[in-house]
């Protein structure tokens, strides 16, 4: 690329043999920060006419999918297609958040620049996402704690003439001398020490003083070359961390980055979480008060038609509750759809199960993650599928018997069934005013989106329905 910047530079710029270095010094870190910014870099230079721009380096992030599928290195930006690059050029002050068009005709989001040489710019350096991924910190590059390293060799690397790159990070910068003086400090890193109430500027001080996680600085682990603390202060929490540099008369750099917000979110969400938990919890205790009043209702019923609307209702009350108790425990709207069908069958067991029948009950398959509408629909099927199977498979004098529900995950649909070996039934006689039977193709078809099937005969009956998966990601596979 070294190579290719100063072909490109000599023939279509007017840059001296130093700027053209100068350039090449700053192409060295733009694969760096490509890939810490999850961003296209570009490094563009004006050309001979003073009117459009080359592209004279470029780099593409390696973790994330580029805006470009070719090499733009060699083509020309053009002012009304980047406008941000011409506004750049022309004034010599950086360009936040502009809309742009590259040469590949997609849109793109540009934060651009000025490269400076001795008081002229001789070119821009460009960062470039997706339009559609804009958010307010996009003209910053973010740090994971994984990329000091990168961020190390690169501060090592800066020199009086590209120090400006050090105001692209979203975090306080502080470079300490081998003195222990502040030898520079970005932007930010001035506005946080003004918010923090200091009255001068922190430049050329002692860090000892103005270090805001106290004057020892012993916890920094001169072993590890990287440390971090958090630090509240001033109603602020702040994260510092220091990184050994050991190289241009610098000793340490210090970054700063304010969690405040980040904190408070998470303070936000635990609470939310207790609440959520607290609004289920009292669903789940209204739900089984009225299960259970259903259930006395029914004790005293003497006709054997109420008893039994009064039972199944009770049922599907149970069904309902088991999502909310799960719900209860874990705080999101997220359960695990095996944990449902658990709680499903051994509540329906608990009410249903008649002290004569000798019926197993076994749950196959996966677990995995459904939102709450999707299980409270799934637990109704199932608990009345259960119980149509307690209630008339078995009802033909024998003496043992099985029921056996299993859960397939299959990508976009997932799958489940309910069979037993009972003594099977005529499907064509299926009465379509059974209220159970319609809240069941009702349930899904309306809210799962998926199909039912019923197979049946003398060795037993097998009814199975799909439903459309809302999460995909499979927590846990149990057999």
């Amino acid at each position: 690329m070294p190579d290719t910047i100063e072909n490109l530079c000599k023939t279509y710029t007017n840059l001296t043999d130093e700027e053209i270095e100068l350039i090449k010094k700053i192409e060295v870190g733009l694969q760096t920060m490509a890939n810490l910014a999850d961003a296209d870099f570009f490094i563009d230079c004006l050309t001979t006419d003073d009117a459009t721009a080359i592209v004279v380096a470029e780099a593409k992030p390696q973790n994330v999918p580029s805006s470009y599928k070719k090499t733009v290195v060699g083509l020309l930006a053009e002012p009304q297609n980047e406008p941000a690059v011409a506004r750049t050029f022309k004034l010599g002050l950086p360009t936040k958040q502009m809309k742009a068009v590259t040469q590949e005709q997609a849109h793109v989001i540009q934060t651009v620049e000025p490269i400076w040489f001795e008081g002229r710019v001789i070119g821009v350096l460009i960062e470039e996402k997706h339009a559609d991924e804009n958010d307010e910190m996009r003209d910053r590059i973010r740090f994971s704690n994984q990329s000091y390293e990168k961020i190390a060799s690169m501060l090592t690397r800066l020199t009086d003439e590209s120090l400006w790159l050090a105001e692209c990070i979203d975090e306080a910068l502080i470079l300490v001398d081998m003195d222990g003086y502040v030898s520079y400090r970005n932007k930010i890193a001035y506005d946080l020490y003004s918010r923090l109430g200091y009255t001068t500027d922190i430049l050329g001080r002692a860090y000892r003083v103005v270090a805001l996680h106290g004057s020892n600085l012993e916890w920094f682990d001169q072993d590890a070359n990287y440390s971090g603390i958090e630090v509240n202060t001033s109603d602020l929490t702040l994260m510092v961390k220091q990184i050994a540099l050991k190289n241009n008369n610098v000793d340490f750099a210090v970054m700063i980055q304010d969690i405040t917000t980040l904190r408070e979110k998470e303070k936000e969400i635990i609470l939310k979480s207790v609440a959520v938990k607290e609004i289920h919890h009292r669903v789940k205790n209204s739900l089984q008060m009225i299960a259970s009043l259903l259930r006395l209702q029914g004790r005293r019923a003497k006709n054997p038609g109420a008893k039994k609307v009064l039972e199944e209702s009770m049922s599907r009350v149970l069904a309902i509750a088991s999502t909310h108790e799960l719900l209860a425990k874990v705080g999101v709207d997220q359960v695990n759809l095996r944990e449902v069908l658990e709680n499903i069958k051994d509540s329906t067991l608990r009410y249903f199960l008649e002290p004569s029948m000798d019926v197993t009950v076994a749950i196959k398959g996966d677990g995995f993650q459904v939102d709450s509408e999707i299980s409270t629909s799934v637990a109704l099927v199932v608990s009345e599928l259960l119980h149509n199977s307690l209630q008339y498979a078995f009802d033909d004098g024998r003496e043992k018997g099985e029921i056996i529900i299993k859960i397939e995950k299959r990508g976009i649909y997932s799958h489940i069934s309910v069979s037993d070996n009972g003594k099977g039934f005529d499907i064509n006689t299926i009465r379509e005013d059974s209220l159970g039977l319609s809240i069941v193709f009702s349930i899904v078809k309306d809210k799962l989106k998926g199909t039912i099937h019923v197979r049946s005969s003398d060795l037993g009956t097998c009814i199975a329905f799909d439903f459309k998966d809302k999460i995909t990601n499979t927590i846990d596979n149990v057999t």
